[in-house]
């Protein structure tokens, strides 16, 4: 498959989901996780950052792979969104960073760790059924 269809393939992978994944995804998962590159002068921005670049970085590859939205995806959610919550836990109680925080890296915070734990939610079944034998991408006849 050259490059110009694979990248076709990922696009129609991603539509083919349902209509709230793609919202979840597009509009809350993707947004409330890059806004950490906003706040990139607080523990919680970079550390956010952080997280959002490993995802990338190990969701490409696979995104690739597959030409789609396969749930391998959500593996590297596990090692990126688990340590992210210890990380801003650890902030928001004082453990990590310095000085207090202001009131927008407490909503990052807040934000990023009640949406990444429901991502954790869904990442948790589908890493669950990949490990399992579901290898099946969205969008894929076979």
């Amino acid at each position: 498959m050259n490059a110009a269809a694979r990248l076709t393939a990922i696009h129609d992978s991603y539509r083919s989901l349902p209509g709230w994944v793609q919202i979840w995804v597009g509009l809350i998962l993707t947004p409330v996780n890059a806004a950490g590159f906003f706040l990139l002068g607080t523990f919680s921005g970079q550390a956010t950052a952080l997280a959002a670049v490993v995802v990338v970085l190990t969701n490409l590859p696979i995104m690739w792979h597959y030409a789609g939205m396969n749930k391998a995806m959500s593996i590297p959610h596990l090692f990126a969104w688990i340590p992210l919550h210890v990380a801003l836990v650890g902030r928001l109680v004082g453990a990590y960073g310095e000085g207090p925080l202001d009131l927008s890296e407490w909503l990052l915070a807040v934000a990023v760790l009640v949406v990444n734990t429901i991502s954790l939610l869904f990442d948790l079944v589908d890493s669950w059924g990949w490990l399992q034998g579901d290898r099946a991408t969205p969008g894929h006849d076979s």
